[in-house]
């Protein structure tokens, strides 16, 4: 009887990761491999700095500021704005990174505008013509700033392994860029085995999906000095 439903269970996963585009080895060793192991406890270790003295660390003000768009389901609308910031009930993957640190209040956009001005050759995408409406909703803008003003960390995700794991924080930055430029704010939520969530946006909506099912490789993990 279990064998047949451990079959059933392995055929439901590869149909699931068909539809999802998640790689089916993936599945299978996070679910069939694990399934009778308890949960998978990780070290926890983010910044407990609440310098916006809300009772709250900032590292989670992110998370929970990147979190509201996944509660009210921010639709994924790409469109280019005066003034730069674009309507709350939508946004791209961009919006969700400066709308979490906004809720620890940093102005993401001030500071990525800024080293855009000082620093304009460093900033491919710019094309040597800085435009605040749009530079910092770029993700290849965004990767350049993070990978200059915070601490750069594995891009390695290891199943049950604590010393991997707990270098994936709450609040850190994931970013992919090669052919899919994304980028997403790692969760305070893990499956059993101690893989982490990221909180991001794509099509149709602002949601949360497991590191691990990300297909495209991960080009920067980088985590705000608070």
């Amino acid at each position: 009887m279990w064998r047949k439903l451990v079959l059933g269970l392995i055929i439901f996963l590869i149909i699931t990761c068909a539809y999802l585009y998640i790689p089916c080895k993936s599945i299978i060793n996070e679910y069939i491999f694990n399934i009778f192991k308890p949960r998978f406890q990780v070290s926890e270790n983010y910044s407990k700095v609440d310098n916006n003295k809300n009772g709250v660390a900032d590292a989670l003000d992110i998370v929970n500021g990147a979190n509201k768009e996944v509660i009210n389901k921010t639709k994924y609308i790409s469109n280019y704005f005066s003034g730069g910031y674009p309507p709350e009930t939508e946004g791209v993957c961009t919006d969700v990174i400066w709308r979490g640190f906004k809720a620890a209040n940093i102005n993401l956009k001030d500071l990525i505008d800024e080293d855009i001005k000082n620093n304009t050759k460093l900033y491919p995408r710019v094309e040597g013509r800085p435009d605040p409406n749009i530079d910092f909703r770029r993700v290849p803008n965004q990767d350049v700033f993070f990978s200059r003003h915070c601490i750069s960390l594995t891009t390695k995700v290891i199943s049950r392994d604590d010393e991997n794991l707990k270098q994936w924080q709450p609040g850190d930055i994931v970013v992919f860029v090669k052919g899919y430029e994304h980028v997403g704010i790692i969760s305070n939520k893990r499956d059993k085995n101690g893989i982490p969530y990221v909180i991001h946006n794509t099509k149709p909506h602002a949601t949360t999906m497991k590191l691990s099912w990300f297909t495209a490789p991960i080009h920067g993990h980088y985590r705000w000095q608070f």
